[in-house]
This record gives C-alpha cells, sequence and structure tokens, in this order.
C-alpha cells in the first residue's frame, strides 16, 4: 500500500511539473507571438513612412504617377481598375492622364479607355499640419484641358487625384498609390 501511495504521488507530481511545463510553454509561444506581430507592424510604418517621404520629394521633383487601383465617378459609383493602365503621370511640364477599363471595347488608346497629354501650369502644393499633402496644377493639350487636385494622405503614399475639366461637369476621382516616376511601371496607350 505504501508503494502505491508513494506511485501515486509521484505520478501526481510529474504531471503537475508536465502541465506548468505546458502552461510556460504557451505564454512563452504568446509572447513570442506578439513581439513578432509588434515588430512586423513597426517595420510595416518603417516601410509607409519612407515610402511617404518618396511621394512628397516626387511632387516636389514634379517627376510622378498616381498609380490608381480605384476609379469614382461623380455620381459616386466606383469601379476597380489596373494601376498599370489607369494613372496620373506628371514629367517636369508634360502631364498624361489614363483610363483605361477591361473591356473588350479597345478605346481611343487601344486598351480599353482615352489617354490625353498636355502641358502643366501653376503648380501650388501645401502641406496641413496634420501631415496631409494638397498639390494642384492644370493641364492643358489637344485632348485635355482640366484641374488636377491631389490629396495624399499622411504617413503612407495612398493618394486620390480628382480630375476636374474644365469645359464638362464629368468630374472623375482615382484612388491609388503615388509613386515616383523612376518606380512605376505603367502602360501608356495612344495618346492625343
Amino acid at each position: 500500500m505504501k508503494k502505491f501511495i508513494a506511485l501515486v504521488a509521484l505520478v501526481l507530481v510529474s504531471a503537475s511539473t508536465m502541465m506548468y511545463a505546458q502552461e510556460s510553454s504557451r505564454e512563452q509561444r504568446k509572447a513570442q507571438r506578439e513581439a513578432e506581430r509588434a515588430q512586423a507592424k513597426a517595420q510595416a510604418q518603417a516601410e509607409d513612412m519612407a515610402a511617404y517621404q518618396e511621394a512628397i520629394q516626387a511632387l516636389k521633383a514634379q517627376e510622378f504617377v498616381l498609380e490608381a487601383n480605384q476609379v469614382i465617378f461623380r455620381n459616386g459609383q466606383n469601379c476597380f481598375v489596373t494601376s498599370n493602365t489607369n494613372f496620373v503621370l506628371v514629367n517636369g511640364q508634360k502631364g498624361t492622364v489614363q483610363i483605361a477599363f477591361n473591356t473588350p471595347y479597345p478605346g481611343p488608346n487601344g486598351i480599353g479607355g482615352i489617354t490625353v497629354d498636355g502641358t502643366v501650369s501653376d503648380m501650388q502644393m501645401n502641406m496641413d499640419k496634420r501631415g496631409n499633402v494638397n498639390c494642384s496644377f492644370s493641364i492643358q493639350g489637344i485632348g485635355i484641358s482640366a484641374q488636377i487636385f491631389i490629396n495624399l494622405t499622411e504617413g503612407n503614399n495612398n493618394a486620390t487625384v480628382t480630375v476636374n475639366p474644365n469645359f464638362n461637369s464629368n468630374t472623375l476621382t482615382l484612388s491609388g498609390s503615388l509613386v515616383p516616376l523612376s518606380q512605376s511601371d505603367v502602360f501608356k496607350g495612344r495618346s492625343w
């Protein structure tokens, strides 16, 4: 009987030790996951801030592309599009606005939409106290005469651009990422 009691006590002591070890390893794994998440979040914030600084420098140098992944029409309807064929590009004094939808109809530019080139003028840029950047300019060309308004949100390179034509009320808003011209991979269709 004494051997049985000693055996039961030994089993209980070893079982409690194993349960304590399991609880300890669970807590360690949980702490490790939380540390990894915090590290990934800090890394993502650092990358976003670097993209934000690059976008501001590109705006100042007037060599940027807003690669749009969403088009919002004046009545509020929106359409998701590919960013390499929907963009607003500024390269010094030259500007391009291209919209291309995924349709079987090739459109005037050959890729399902329209591409217009023009001359950029009257570029003005300011930053509010939160760090949001507002930029406006005009594009004048054979196929376009419009005011362009860009809003870059603080902390990343997400931006919206509103194209406001001078001769009609067909305002169009594009939403996407603002990147330097050297980092862009857009595909330009036939322009007019």
